[in-house]
């Protein structure tokens, strides 16, 4: 059943807890081989899904526990067509690991959602290429075209809603939000930042988030930011100016590290939880909006729980 599609309870205050970084938390301290950073690979047999289970456990009981509701958000940022041949997998054989990956979350659903903490599933969209790097642009037409069967595959399922995460550009923005409305699907779009708050593209975000809205008659449910430490954007987002309503997520880096130094990185830096908690409760002072509070690169559930702490 469909719970929450037509009415997401994010939009109307309640405060939601999100995940981490998954890719990172498999690597390094899970110990699992992810290549191409594909989670979704996972799900191709009954140990990969065990694995994802144990990550995404601490997360729902911690919600469930504190009251707050959770984003389930799949493990399939790695699961659109491109990747598919680079994984060794044929476009049907992907298609049914966005299945598996959605009938995941409704398992961990099933098993953790109280009355008290709803838990919202969404079908999560990488970017076609790289999540630091905007050199190569598709136009707006090109993106929604690409990402429309992963959208559809996802919005045959149980998925809630649909959520592109690390968007370094406005024309793939575009294309998802309009790939998502072809379906009638809400959609979140998160912008990947850089270390002086602007996107990949060297564009600002009250400038993408404009640019999005007005190409899709502002189709997207909501924008966020991820990738990303606070001290790299809470400058940016300090204004009152109304375009900042328009954030309702976080998912911060645990590192203050540039995308550069994380590519080459060999070690898991995963900053100071207890810091990255009271920095989120800044951004919620500043932003008056945001409601969906998760992790990027090196968080794994400590950091989330400091998160909920400041926030409750």
């Amino acid at each position: 059943m469909v719970k929450y599609r037509s009415d997401l309870p994010q939009l109307h205050g309640r405060l939601f807890l999100t995940d981490g970084g998954i890719e990172t938390s498999l690597i390094f301290l899970q110990g699992v081989e992810l290549p191409y950073f594909a989670a979704v690979d996972l799900l191709k047999d009954d140990s990969g899904r065990n694995a994802l289970w144990t990550y995404y456990s601490p997360y729902v009981e911690l919600a469930a526990a504190k009251g707050f509701g959770f984003i389930l958000e799949s493990p399939t940022w790695r699961a659109s067509p491109d990747w598919a041949e680079k994984l060794g997998h044929s476009l049907d054989s992907f298609d049914e690991l966005n299945r598996k990956a959605i009938k995941l979350m409704v398992d961990l659903r099933d098993r953790y959602e109280t009355k008290k903490s709803p838990m919202v599933i969404s079908g999560c969209i990488g970017p076609r290429g790289d999540g630091y790097d905007a050199s190569k642009l598709m136009t707006p037409e090109e993106a929604e075209h690409y990402h429309s069967r992963q959208a559809r595959i996802f919005s045959q399922t149980e998925a809630d809603m649909l959520t592109a995460i690390t968007m370094t550009n406005v024309n793939e923005a575009i294309g998802v939000v309009r790939a998502a409305k072809a379906i009638r699907m809400p959609v979140a779009i998160s912008f990947t930042l850089e270390t002086d708050g602007t996107l990949p593209t060297g564009q600002s975000l009250e400038d993408a988030i404009a640019a999005v809205d007005d190409a899709t008659a502002s189709s997207a449910a909501y924008f966020m930011i991820n990738c990303a430490h606070p001290t790299h954007f809470e400058d940016v987002v300090k204004t009152k100016r109304p375009w900042t309503k328009r954030i309702r997520g976080i998912r911060a880096n645990a590192s203050k590290r540039s995308h550069a130094e994380l590519d080459n990185a060999t070690d898991l830096d995963a900053g100071d939880p207890v810091e990255l908690g009271m920095q989120y409760q800044d951004l919620r002072k500043m932003l008056p909006k945001l409601t969906v509070l998760g992790g990027c690169c090196g968080t794994d559930h400590r950091h989330i729980a400091e998160i909920a702490k400041t926030v409750a």
